[in-house]
Protein backbone atom coordinates (compact mmCIF):
# COMPACT_ATOMS: atom_id res chain seq x y z
CA UNK A 1 0.00 0.00 0.00
CA UNK A 2 1.09 3.75 -0.68
CA UNK A 3 0.70 5.15 3.63
CA UNK A 4 1.56 8.55 3.78
CA UNK A 5 2.36 9.53 7.73
CA UNK A 6 1.99 13.47 8.52
CA UNK A 7 4.08 13.57 11.77
CA UNK A 8 7.54 12.55 12.26
CA UNK A 9 7.57 12.09 15.99
CA UNK A 10 5.81 8.75 16.73
CA UNK A 11 5.26 8.96 12.41
CA UNK A 12 8.73 8.18 11.83
CA UNK A 13 8.44 4.90 14.27
CA UNK A 14 5.45 3.74 12.51
CA UNK A 15 7.17 4.69 8.48
CA UNK A 16 10.10 2.06 9.86
CA UNK A 17 7.73 -0.45 10.80
CA UNK A 18 5.46 -0.41 7.58
CA UNK A 19 8.10 0.09 5.25
CA UNK A 20 10.06 -3.34 6.61
CA UNK A 21 6.98 -4.73 5.77
CA UNK A 22 6.63 -3.74 2.20
CA UNK A 23 4.51 -0.51 1.88
CA UNK A 24 5.64 3.04 0.26
CA UNK A 25 6.19 5.02 2.73
CA UNK A 26 5.90 8.68 2.71
CA UNK A 27 6.17 10.97 5.97
CA UNK A 28 5.66 14.54 6.31
CA UNK A 29 6.61 17.12 8.96
CA UNK A 30 6.47 21.14 8.41
CA UNK A 31 9.68 21.03 10.21
CA UNK A 32 12.58 20.63 7.58
CA UNK A 33 15.53 20.89 9.96
CA UNK A 34 14.01 17.50 11.23
CA UNK A 35 13.60 16.13 7.67
CA UNK A 36 17.25 17.11 6.72
CA UNK A 37 18.85 15.54 10.13
CA UNK A 38 16.96 12.41 9.59
CA UNK A 39 18.36 12.38 6.35
CA UNK A 40 21.63 12.90 7.05
CA UNK A 41 22.17 10.93 10.14
CA UNK A 42 20.05 7.45 8.80
CA UNK A 43 17.94 8.30 11.89
CA UNK A 44 15.83 10.24 14.31
CA UNK A 45 18.73 11.00 16.72
CA UNK A 46 16.37 12.97 19.06
CA UNK A 47 13.43 10.91 18.97
CA UNK A 48 14.74 7.44 17.83
CA UNK A 49 18.45 7.48 18.37
CA UNK A 50 19.87 4.11 16.78
CA UNK A 51 17.25 2.95 14.74
CA UNK A 52 18.03 2.85 11.30
CA UNK A 53 15.57 4.61 8.88
CA UNK A 54 15.61 3.41 4.93
CA UNK A 55 16.11 5.75 2.48
CA UNK A 56 13.63 3.84 0.55
CA UNK A 57 10.96 6.10 3.06
CA UNK A 58 10.25 9.86 1.61
CA UNK A 59 10.66 13.04 3.85
CA UNK A 60 9.06 15.85 2.77
CA UNK A 61 7.23 18.92 4.17
CA UNK A 62 4.85 19.71 0.88
CA UNK A 63 1.53 18.34 2.50
CA UNK A 64 0.23 17.82 -1.09
CA UNK A 65 1.81 14.10 -0.55
CA UNK A 66 -1.17 13.48 1.32
CA UNK A 67 -2.93 13.02 -2.21
CA UNK A 68 -0.66 10.23 -3.03
CA UNK A 69 -2.09 7.85 -0.19
CA UNK A 70 -4.18 4.44 -0.30
CA UNK A 71 -3.87 5.42 3.66
CA UNK A 72 -3.29 8.42 5.48
CA UNK A 73 -2.05 8.62 8.99
CA UNK A 74 -2.38 11.68 11.20
CA UNK A 75 0.22 11.00 13.87
CA UNK A 76 1.10 14.51 15.15
CA UNK A 77 0.03 16.09 18.81
CA UNK A 78 -4.03 16.76 19.59
CA UNK A 79 -3.83 20.79 19.36
CA UNK A 80 -2.76 20.65 15.71
CA UNK A 81 -5.02 17.53 13.97
CA UNK A 82 -7.80 20.52 12.84
CA UNK A 83 -4.67 22.57 11.21
CA UNK A 84 -3.09 19.90 9.61
CA UNK A 85 -6.50 18.12 8.32
CA UNK A 86 -7.41 21.36 6.70
CA UNK A 87 -3.98 22.11 4.57
CA UNK A 88 -4.98 18.55 3.69
CA UNK A 89 -8.16 17.96 2.49
CA UNK A 90 -7.15 19.81 -0.78
CA UNK A 91 -5.48 17.07 -1.90
CA UNK A 92 -6.64 13.79 0.02
CA UNK A 93 -8.66 11.52 -2.66
CA UNK A 94 -12.02 10.09 -1.71
CA UNK A 95 -11.22 6.72 -1.65
CA UNK A 96 -7.96 7.47 0.47
CA UNK A 97 -8.77 5.43 4.03
CA UNK A 98 -7.37 8.01 7.13
CA UNK A 99 -6.15 6.32 10.57
CA UNK A 100 -5.49 8.50 13.39
CA UNK A 101 -3.16 7.58 15.82
CA UNK A 102 -2.62 10.40 18.07
CA UNK A 103 -4.12 10.71 21.68
CA UNK A 104 -6.21 13.30 23.22
CA UNK A 105 -8.92 15.75 22.40
CA UNK A 106 -9.32 18.95 20.85
CA UNK A 107 -8.77 22.07 23.14
CA UNK A 108 -12.09 24.10 23.44
CA UNK A 109 -14.52 21.76 21.63
CA UNK A 110 -13.19 18.49 23.21
CA UNK A 111 -14.06 16.56 20.51
CA UNK A 112 -12.53 13.28 20.00
CA UNK A 113 -9.40 13.94 17.03
CA UNK A 114 -11.23 10.90 14.65
CA UNK A 115 -14.83 13.98 15.10
CA UNK A 116 -12.05 16.19 14.75
CA UNK A 117 -10.68 14.81 11.14
CA UNK A 118 -14.08 13.48 10.21
CA UNK A 119 -15.47 17.21 10.05
CA UNK A 120 -12.65 18.16 7.53
CA UNK A 121 -12.70 15.43 5.43
CA UNK A 122 -16.05 14.20 5.28
CA UNK A 123 -15.95 12.34 2.54
CA UNK A 124 -13.36 9.78 3.83
CA UNK A 125 -13.50 6.66 6.11
CA UNK A 126 -11.40 7.12 9.70
CA UNK A 127 -10.23 4.69 11.93
CA UNK A 128 -8.45 5.13 15.17
CA UNK A 129 -5.27 2.75 16.03
CA UNK A 130 -4.84 2.82 20.02
CA UNK A 131 -2.90 0.57 22.79
CA UNK A 132 0.07 0.24 24.38
CA UNK A 133 2.60 0.86 21.46
CA UNK A 134 5.43 3.31 22.45
CA UNK A 135 7.29 4.35 19.07
CA UNK A 136 10.78 3.50 20.85
CA UNK A 137 9.75 -0.29 20.72
CA UNK A 138 7.67 -0.27 17.71
CA UNK A 139 10.60 0.77 15.74
CA UNK A 140 13.00 -1.88 16.81
CA UNK A 141 10.79 -4.66 16.02
CA UNK A 142 9.14 -5.39 19.98
CA UNK A 143 6.30 -7.59 20.06
CA UNK A 144 3.14 -5.04 20.31
CA UNK A 145 -0.64 -5.15 20.34
CA UNK A 146 -3.22 -2.90 19.52
CA UNK A 147 -7.11 -2.40 18.72
CA UNK A 148 -7.73 -0.33 15.61
CA UNK A 149 -11.70 1.02 15.60
CA UNK A 150 -14.09 2.49 13.09
CA UNK A 151 -17.79 3.34 13.41
CA UNK A 152 -17.27 1.24 10.00
CA UNK A 153 -15.92 -2.06 10.73
CA UNK A 154 -15.12 -3.00 7.42
CA UNK A 155 -12.48 -0.08 7.75
CA UNK A 156 -11.13 -1.37 10.42
CA UNK A 157 -10.70 -4.79 9.45
CA UNK A 158 -8.94 -3.13 6.15
CA UNK A 159 -6.66 -1.48 8.18
CA UNK A 160 -5.92 -4.41 10.63
CA UNK A 161 -5.56 -6.63 7.34
CA UNK A 162 -2.84 -4.44 5.64
CA UNK A 163 -1.19 -3.03 8.62
CA UNK A 164 -0.44 -6.09 10.56
CA UNK A 165 3.14 -7.36 10.54
CA UNK A 166 4.66 -10.26 12.44
CA UNK A 167 5.76 -8.32 15.55
CA UNK A 168 2.81 -5.71 15.60
CA UNK A 169 -0.63 -7.59 15.82
CA UNK A 170 -3.93 -6.01 15.59
CA UNK A 171 -7.43 -6.40 17.27
CA UNK A 172 -10.59 -5.17 16.28
CA UNK A 173 -13.27 -3.15 18.56
CA UNK A 174 -16.43 -1.56 17.38
CA UNK A 175 -16.53 0.84 20.20
CA UNK A 176 -14.31 3.66 19.31
CA UNK A 177 -15.48 6.29 20.97
CA UNK A 178 -14.32 4.08 23.94
CA UNK A 179 -11.03 3.58 22.38
CA UNK A 180 -10.24 7.27 21.71
CA UNK A 181 -11.39 8.36 25.35
CA UNK A 182 -9.27 5.68 26.90
CA UNK A 183 -6.22 6.22 25.11
CA UNK A 184 -6.66 10.14 25.81
CA UNK A 185 -7.60 10.06 29.36
CA UNK A 186 -5.19 7.87 30.11
CA UNK A 187 -2.50 10.26 30.16
CA UNK A 188 -3.50 12.39 33.19
CA UNK A 189 -3.32 9.08 35.12
CA UNK A 190 -0.38 8.64 33.71
CA UNK A 191 1.59 12.47 34.68
CA UNK A 192 0.36 11.57 38.01
CA UNK A 193 1.87 8.22 38.45
CA UNK A 194 5.10 10.21 37.56
CA UNK A 195 4.31 12.26 40.37
CA UNK A 196 4.70 9.58 42.83
CA UNK A 197 7.81 8.47 41.43
CA UNK A 198 9.17 12.02 41.54
CA UNK A 199 7.99 12.28 45.04
CA UNK A 200 9.46 8.83 45.65
CA UNK A 201 6.51 7.24 47.71
CA UNK A 202 6.47 3.73 46.46
CA UNK A 203 5.05 0.77 44.51
CA UNK A 204 1.71 0.95 46.50
CA UNK A 205 1.07 4.26 46.06
CA UNK A 206 1.34 3.82 42.23
CA UNK A 207 -0.41 0.79 42.09
CA UNK A 208 -3.20 2.43 44.02
CA UNK A 209 -3.15 5.68 41.37
CA UNK A 210 -3.70 3.46 38.37
CA UNK A 211 -5.91 1.26 39.99
CA UNK A 212 -8.45 4.42 40.98
CA UNK A 213 -7.41 6.25 38.21
CA UNK A 214 -8.53 3.22 35.78
CA UNK A 215 -11.72 3.38 37.61
CA UNK A 216 -12.11 7.36 37.37
CA UNK A 217 -11.50 7.28 33.64
CA UNK A 218 -13.97 4.25 33.04
CA UNK A 219 -16.73 6.68 34.90
CA UNK A 220 -16.26 9.65 33.10
CA UNK A 221 -15.60 7.34 29.40
CA UNK A 222 -19.30 5.86 29.72
CA UNK A 223 -20.78 9.29 30.91
CA UNK A 224 -18.96 10.72 27.59
CA UNK A 225 -19.88 7.89 25.29
CA UNK A 226 -17.67 4.78 25.41
CA UNK A 227 -18.58 1.14 27.02
CA UNK A 228 -16.97 0.30 30.18
CA UNK A 229 -15.56 -3.01 28.93
CA UNK A 230 -13.07 -0.85 26.06
CA UNK A 231 -10.91 -0.10 29.60
CA UNK A 232 -10.27 -3.62 30.60
CA UNK A 233 -8.63 -3.75 26.85
CA UNK A 234 -5.31 -2.48 25.26
CA UNK A 235 -6.60 1.13 24.72
CA UNK A 236 -7.52 0.66 28.37
CA UNK A 237 -5.74 -1.07 30.63
CA UNK A 238 -2.56 -1.73 28.31
CA UNK A 239 -2.21 1.56 27.51
CA UNK A 240 -2.64 3.18 30.94
CA UNK A 241 0.10 0.21 32.10
CA UNK A 242 2.69 1.52 29.47
CA UNK A 243 2.49 5.28 30.04
CA UNK A 244 1.70 5.04 33.39
CA UNK A 245 5.43 3.38 34.33
CA UNK A 246 7.83 3.31 31.36
CA UNK A 247 10.60 5.48 30.92
CA UNK A 248 9.55 6.40 27.35
CA UNK A 249 6.70 7.99 28.52
CA UNK A 250 6.69 12.02 27.96
CA UNK A 251 3.86 12.15 30.63
CA UNK A 252 5.10 9.97 33.48
CA UNK A 253 9.11 11.64 32.71
CA UNK A 254 6.93 15.43 33.15
CA UNK A 255 5.29 14.43 36.49
CA UNK A 256 8.91 13.15 37.79
CA UNK A 257 10.01 16.43 37.67
CA UNK A 258 6.84 17.89 39.24
CA UNK A 259 7.01 15.42 41.69
CA UNK A 260 10.70 16.56 42.35
CA UNK A 261 9.29 20.37 42.67
CA UNK A 262 9.35 21.95 39.52
CA UNK A 263 6.37 23.41 38.52
CA UNK A 264 3.77 21.94 35.89
CA UNK A 265 4.53 24.58 33.40
CA UNK A 266 8.45 24.18 33.94
CA UNK A 267 8.00 20.00 33.50
CA UNK A 268 6.46 20.65 30.57
CA UNK A 269 8.82 22.93 28.70
CA UNK A 270 11.64 20.50 30.04
CA UNK A 271 10.13 17.46 28.12
CA UNK A 272 8.23 18.61 25.41
CA UNK A 273 5.04 17.31 23.97
CA UNK A 274 2.51 16.26 27.63
CA UNK A 275 -1.09 15.74 26.33
CA UNK A 276 -1.76 15.05 29.97
CA UNK A 277 -1.26 18.09 30.84
CA UNK A 278 -3.95 20.11 28.05
CA UNK A 279 -6.04 16.84 28.80
CA UNK A 280 -6.58 17.20 32.55
CA UNK A 281 -8.20 20.23 32.06
CA UNK A 282 -10.69 18.95 29.14
CA UNK A 283 -11.22 15.90 31.61
CA UNK A 284 -11.60 18.60 34.58
CA UNK A 285 -13.99 20.28 32.69
CA UNK A 286 -16.10 17.77 31.07
CA UNK A 287 -16.11 15.78 34.45
CA UNK A 288 -18.10 19.00 35.88
CA UNK A 289 -20.55 19.49 32.75
CA UNK A 290 -21.38 15.89 33.30
CA UNK A 291 -21.39 15.45 36.80
CA UNK A 292 -18.69 12.86 37.27
CA UNK A 293 -16.86 11.94 40.21
CA UNK A 294 -12.96 12.27 39.23
CA UNK A 295 -10.86 13.11 42.59
CA UNK A 296 -7.80 12.03 40.65
CA UNK A 297 -8.30 14.65 37.78
CA UNK A 298 -9.49 16.89 40.13
CA UNK A 299 -6.18 17.43 42.39
CA UNK A 300 -4.01 17.43 39.18
CA UNK A 301 -5.53 19.98 37.71
CA UNK A 302 -5.01 22.29 40.96
CA UNK A 303 -1.24 21.12 40.60
CA UNK A 304 -1.11 22.21 37.00
CA UNK A 305 -3.31 25.33 36.88
CA UNK A 306 -4.28 26.20 40.35
CA UNK A 307 -0.68 26.20 42.13
CA UNK A 308 -1.68 22.77 44.57
CA UNK A 309 1.08 21.26 45.01
CA UNK A 310 1.88 17.49 45.28
CA UNK A 311 2.13 16.72 48.68
CA UNK A 312 -1.38 18.83 49.13
CA UNK A 313 -3.14 16.52 46.43
CA UNK A 314 -2.10 12.76 48.07
CA UNK A 315 -3.38 14.40 51.25
CA UNK A 316 -6.69 15.45 49.88
CA UNK A 317 -7.05 12.12 47.94
CA UNK A 318 -6.42 9.97 51.39
CA UNK A 319 -8.66 12.11 53.35
CA UNK A 320 -11.80 11.77 51.28
CA UNK A 321 -14.73 10.28 52.75
CA UNK A 322 -14.90 6.43 52.84
CA UNK A 323 -16.66 4.39 50.21
CA UNK A 324 -17.05 0.98 48.89
CA UNK A 325 -14.96 0.56 45.97
CA UNK A 326 -17.82 -1.09 43.71
CA UNK A 327 -18.89 1.23 40.86
CA UNK A 328 -21.85 1.07 38.95
CA UNK A 329 -20.65 0.36 36.01
CA UNK A 330 -19.95 -2.71 36.37
CA UNK A 331 -23.69 -3.58 36.46
CA UNK A 332 -24.05 -2.52 33.13
CA UNK A 333 -25.14 -4.68 30.47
Amino acid sequence: MKITILGCGFGTALAVLWNKAGHEITAWTRNEEEIADILRCGEHKRLLPGVPVSNRITFTSDISCAGQADILVFAIPSPAVREVAKKAAPFVKPETVVLNVGKGFEEGTAKRLSQVIAEELPDNRVAVMAGPCHAEEVSRNIPTTVVMSSEDMTTAEFLQERLQTDTFRIYGNSDTAGCEIAAALKNPIALSCGMIEGMKLGDNTTASLMTRGLAEITRLGVAMGAKWETFTGLAGIGDLIVTCTSKHSRNHRAGILIGEGMTAEEAVANVGTVEGYNCCRIAYRQALRLSTRTPIIDELYKICYEGCTPTESVRNLMMRPQRPEREQYWQSN
